[in-house]
């Protein structure tokens, strides 16, 4: 398999909503995986938007074992290489590249790749991906266009990401094509910054009892 699937459906069937992390500060990054999987939510992607992301990684992968560390925001290999150095058990892409889909290739770290089209979604198919991510999930059509695509690209299963929140993301889980939801309103920035783990927590339980 290209995807290498056999690794990435444990993530995405694993718990209904991953949390979608953007860490400031590396310090943060395990207290705060430590949270999410004691509310219930072990798999996180923490995103490549801040300079701290690749430390936060690493510290996740090394202290934190019962958590499964991803890597969001891949634009390139370069990146996708640096995530797997830093112990990334999964990648994420808000879109793909052929030099994205090669370094996957060449990797033992499975992809997740963004897409946001019924065209895109068959191109992946022609690399052999069946799990992608939807996204941005709200602004390209939102959970009706996932729904419009599941007759017509039957055997894709989607984890949409993207202007998800508690009040729509039953949208998502009842659909028959969708796995799992991506969601940063579980870790929000103000809570993280004051460290109130426990409401995080609190949080993360209640999105692990979503169910589909």
């Amino acid at each position: 398999m290209s995807q290498k699937t056999e690794k990435l459906i444990p993530v995405m069937t694993g718990q209904t909503v991953i949390p979608v992390l953007l860490i400031d500060k590396a310090q943060d990054a395990v207290p705060l995986a430590r949270a999410l999987a004691k509310g219930g939510l072990p798999a996180i992607e923490i995103t490549l938007r801040t300079e701290a992301a690749l430390d936060a990684i690493r510290a996740v992968a090394e202290e934190v074992p019962e958590a499964i560390v991803g890597a969001g925001t891949i634009l390139n290999a370069l990146h996708y290489e640096q995530a797997v150095r830093a112990g990334s058990q999964f990648i994420v892409s808000p879109g793909v590249t052929d030099a994205i889909l090669d370094a996957a290739e060449q990797s033992d770290i499975p992809l997740l790749p963004g897409c946001a089209t019924a065209s895109e979604v068959m191109c992946l198919r022609e690399r052999g991906y069946t799990h992608v991510k939807f996204f941005p999930a709200e602004q390209a059509g939102g959970a009706p266009y996932l729904k419009a695509l599941s007759s017509p690209l039957a055997g894709t299963y989607f984890c949409p990401t993207g202007g998800i929140s508690l009040s729509n993301a039953m949208h998502y889980l009842n659909l028959t094509n969708v796995l799992c939801i991506g969601g940063s309103w579980i870790a929000p920035k103000e809570l993280v910054n004051d460290g109130k783990w426990d409401e995080i927590t609190a949080l993360a339980a209640a999105a692990a009892a979503l169910k589909g």
